[in-house]
């Protein structure tokens, strides 16, 4: 071997071990970051974690019965496990997390300018997640009805990320 390929070897090897060096810093720092969730006067947001980390595609619900009428807001996580409960009137919510493989979670109190984080309950077996969520099928008729309609889709279909957990769930509640 050359004197100039060694050259060139001892560049790529100190190359490659300062980019794999730097990466794990990185990206904890922006793990923590992005965790973080800026909310306003009137919004409530957090995080959604699991058993496993973030929880992404949950469902946060928040609902008051302290306007003149029955008031709900509901949103989605991302794929961090963040959510923001937009513009809220002010008043007491119960905020609670309902999501495919879960049951619901515990109805915490918020109020808007709350910053809340929840934990992700799983159901102990595909049964119990089915009485949670979905509720839209209750026969089997209705739900080969609405799946061959195409007005449900599976959760890998409408989300990449989606869980072993949450295909196994839709799995057992739609097929």
């Amino acid at each position: 071997m050359t004197s100039k390929q060694r050259l060139y070897l001892s560049v790529a090897a100190i190359g490659t071990f300062a980019l794999l060096a730097g990466a794990p810093v990185q990206l904890s720092a922006q793990t923590a970051a992005q965790s973080t969730v800026a909310i306003d006067d009137n919004d409530i947001g957090g995080v959604v974690t699991g058993a496993n980390g973030p929880e992404a595609g949950v469902w946060v619900i928040a609902e008051t019965n302290e306007l003149p009428t029955k008031y709900a807001k509901m949103v989605v996580t991302d794929d961090l496990g963040r959510y923001v409960i937009p513009d809220l009137p002010t008043a007491n919510y119960s905020v609670w997390v309902r999501g495919y493989g879960l049951v619901d979670s515990p109805k915490l109190r918020a109020k808007p300018g709350q910053h809340l984080d929840h934990k992700a309950v799983p159901a102990p077996n595909e049964t119990e997640a089915a009485h949670y969520y979905p509720a839209i099928a209750t026969s089997a008729a209705r739900r080969s009805s609405i799946s061959a309609s195409g007005l449900i889709a599976s959760p890998k279909a409408s989300c990449p990320k989606a869980s072993r957990r949450a295909r196994r769930a839709w799995s057992a509640t739609w097929s």
